[in-house]
């Protein structure tokens, strides 16, 4: 092929020379093509016209890289136009599935505060019912461990009993609170 076959060729010679009046009749012969090359692979025309600028944008300063023995000037913008395009489309996917998984780890299922308080009271009230079927010294010994925070050893200071009784009192209460909390028991 040779050298400015088409008008477009020319011009693109000329703007790689930094003349604008050749850049502006560059782009008044090809920006509909640019244009609607960007159209249809993105489909959205404030995307389109993002890229045909930055295609002309690219154009001005690479207008030196174009070689008409290659293909025209039309041919070489499309290409330009076609890749930025693509780009374009890749990376709003991306940004896309990025926002999704976001939202996706950051969801946090609504609960129903009242339904929680219900449950909470519930299996306090089965507890509870519990605590009243074990013997008054396993009661008093898994009250002060488990709901006092206090260690065996307070435990046994505080019901001035042998540190091992305590142990087996606050084991056979749990074991027996166990029983009697059936599945609800079994969780904790």
């Amino acid at each position: 092929m040779t050298t400015g076959r088409t008008p477009a060729d020319g011009l693109l010679r000329r703007v790689a020379a930094r003349d604008v009046g050749a850049f502006r009749g560059l782009y008044e012969r090809t920006g509909h093509l640019v244009f609607g090359t960007a159209v249809r692979v993105v489909g959205d025309r404030g995307y389109a016209e993002e890229i045909t600028q930055e295609v002309y944008l690219e154009v001005w300063g690479k207008a030196g890289d174009f070689d008409a023995e290659r293909g025209s000037a039309e041919a070489w913008l499309v290409t330009i136009a076609h890749r930025r395009s693509v780009d374009r489309v890749r990376s709003e996917r991306a940004r896309g599935e990025r926002e999704n998984a976001f939202a996706h780890e950051s969801f946090q299922r609504p609960h129903d505060v009242v339904a929680e308080a219900a449950e909470r009271n519930e299996d306090a009230g089965a507890v509870t019912d519990c605590l009243d079927t074990l013997s008054t010294a396993q009661r008093d010994a898994v009250t002060l461990a488990y709901y006092g925070g206090h260690t065996y050893r307070e435990v046994a200071e505080r019901l001035n009993a042998p540190l091992p009784t305590i142990k087996t009192r606050i084991r056979d209460g749990i074991a027996r609170l166990r029983r009697c909390l059936g599945p609800l028991g079994a969780t904790s």
